[in-house]
């Protein structure tokens, strides 16, 4: 591991993968590098004229690139269920449950879950659910990467508050989101052990990567003195775009990543070449994986099938 770039990444041809908030940052990158090796990838993106462009760009970028574009919308259950409908005949190698939204002022999702949580954990939990039959279909090499965040440690998930409703807290809310995923993670590979099934679900983080998440939340509220220090933040200390997704990318491509690991930046969370990275315990506890799974399904009507 020590050391792996990019052009450490073997092999992609015949494998499809499936990148969801591909149209930038983190995902873009995933989605270029993939198909620089070979796969076919299908960009999963909300804003039909971002991921266009991205389409456009990764191509100029790689030329021979097998890539398409495919309409999702994370916050938008309906939408999800629709994507994976469009995608009910294809062979899936690889699904990478990127896009993610971060700090945000109180949102609601259109079904009415707190922005965060149902962005970061829900939406990705019903995809996932509903492009397993394709992933098993694709046998031994398929996995399945969520993409968290170092900053799961800032909390916990809550089961008597999901939604935060009682008092919001917009960094605690993130970090309770990518505690979330983490939490899915666990279970999704404990439950396909025991079936014996050899799909793969494993998680990364980024560390601190220079894309437009950061300044997502400050521009909604017009904040634009926060927008300019969290880009001056962004030159001065985060590594690039192309760093931070090389965790990502050693979690769907390395041989011998194993079922629950977590990958992220060797350098104390922030910056540096993919390794095995820590975590907090609570993301471990199997009662609470099982209780979010149950109640994720619950919410979303959607069930591990």
């Amino acid at each position: 591991m020590n050391g792996w770039t990019a052009s450490d990444i073997p092999d992609q041809s015949g494998r499809t993968a499936v990148v969801t908030g591909a149209n930038s940052g983190l995902g873009l990158v995933t989605a270029r590098e993939l198909a620089r090796h070979g796969a076919r990838v299908v960009l999963a993106c909300r804003d039909a004229t971002r991921g266009e462009a991205a389409l456009e760009l990764l191509r100029s970028q790689v030329p021979d690139a097998d890539v398409e574009l495919g309409r999702l919308d994370l916050a938008d259950l309906s939408s999800v269920r629709a994507f994976a409908d469009g995608l009910a005949d294809e062979r899936i190698d690889l699904l990478v449950n990127n896009a993610g939204v971060m700090a945000l002022p109180q949102r609601k999702t259109v079904d009415g879950f707190e922005m965060q949580f149902g962005t970061n954990h829900l939406g990705h939990f019903a995809l996932t659910c509903l492009l397993l039959p394709r992933l098993r279909a694709a046998g031994p090499g398929a996995r399945v990467v969520t993409v968290s965040s170092g900053l799961h440690f800032l909390g916990n998930v809550d089961p008597r508050d999901l939604n935060m409703e009682r008092r919001y807290r917009r960094w605690i809310a993130y970090g309770r989101s990518k505690s979330a995923n983490l939490l899915f993670v666990h279970e999704l590979a404990r439950r396909l052990a025991a079936e014996g099934s050899p799909v793969v679900a494993a998680a990364a983080h980024p560390g601190y990567a220079a894309t437009n998440l950061q300044t997502a939340g400050p521009r909604m509220e017009e904040r634009a003195w926060a927008e300019r220090a969290v880009e001056f933040a962004n030159r001065l200390v985060a590594q690039s775009a192309e760093d931070g997704a090389l965790p990502t990318l050693y979690a769907a491509t390395a041989p011998g990543v194993l079922p629950d690991e977590f990958i992220g930046p060797r350098v104390q969370l922030w910056r540096g070449a993919p390794v095995r990275s820590i975590r907090a315990r609570w993301t471990l506890s199997d009662v609470a994986a099982r209780g979010l799974w149950e109640a994720s399904e619950k919410l979303t009507g959607v069930t591990y099938g």
